[in-house]
């Protein structure tokens, strides 16, 4: 589904991805992990289209299209979704109202009808109660106000109302207790399929033991220096990064 091959980008002069490849074949998810400053977060931001990310060698294509050719939301009509790691708040725009939008510029750059309300309605009250949302909150502006677990569970509420075909999580995990953690993870994990995929960057392995993995890769240096099977998250939660960090 994605490939990367040999990427290069910087950010204000400063080459931060060195010749990253990557595959992540449908109906399966990687996990990127590696020390502060590898390049994780400028993956999801190359990918997605963020500005100010130049890129300076090497490709990417989804589904076979030249992914880095599409604007940001020409991407995420093809699919592509990002987690932030830091949601953000939209004063004065209420969350039900924002991604009720967004869907329906998504359906209509595809060349889909719009959907009605009340099919909206109906598909947001189904999935704001497999995240446990209260379906007032929705009522509210999107993220103001809202706890860090909530922040983390409108951004699964809104990926599960999208259903889009590749998900990047960036550090999902960030600034969840143990029960949040749960809720989020149970609804990544529902919407894993054949024919969708994830990328889950993560500094820890806590993550990974809710959203199994089935490959892992560690990022440092801005290039892919290992990859191997969830095992190799144990390893990296035992050991650390600096043998690959002092090899990158």
């Amino acid at each position: 589904m994605l490939s990367i091959s040999n990427l290069h980008a910087a950010v204000e002069g400063k080459e931060i991805l060195k010749g990253l490849t990557l595959d992540v074949p449908a109906g399966e998810v990687h996990a990127i992990m590696g020390p502060n400053g590898a390049g994780k977060s400028t993956l999801s931001y190359v990918l997605t289209g963020r500005q100010g990310y130049e890129i300076t060698g090497g490709g990417t294509t989804l589904d076979g299209e030249d992914l880095l050719a599409l604007e940001p939301n020409e991407r995420a009509a093809r699919g592509v979704f990002l987690s932030f790691q830091y949601p953000l708040e939209i004063p004065g725009v209420p969350a039900l109202t924002f991604i009720r939008t967004a869907l329906n510029a998504q359906k209509k750059a595809r060349g889909e009808p719009e959907i009605t309300a009340p099919a909206f309605l109906k598909l947001a009250r189904e999935k704001a109660a497999l995240l446990k949302i209260d379906f007032d909150m929705l009522k509210r502006a999107l993220n103001v106000g809202f706890s860090g677990g909530e922040k983390k569970r409108m951004e699964i509420f809104q990926m599960a109302m999208l259903s889009p075909r590749f998900l990047i999580l960036d550090e999902t995990d960030s600034g969840l207790d143990i029960d949040a953690l749960r809720i989020v993870s149970e609804g990544v994990n529902a919407l894993r399929s054949p024919d969708r995929a994830m990328l889950v960057i993560t500094h820890y392995q806590r993550l990974l033991d809710y959203i199994k993995p089935d490959r892992v890769h560690v990022l440092a240096g801005g290039r892919i220096v290992a990859s191997g099977g969830p095992e190799l998250a144990l390893e990296l939660e035992r050991d650390g990064y600096d043998r690959y960090a002092r090899a990158a």
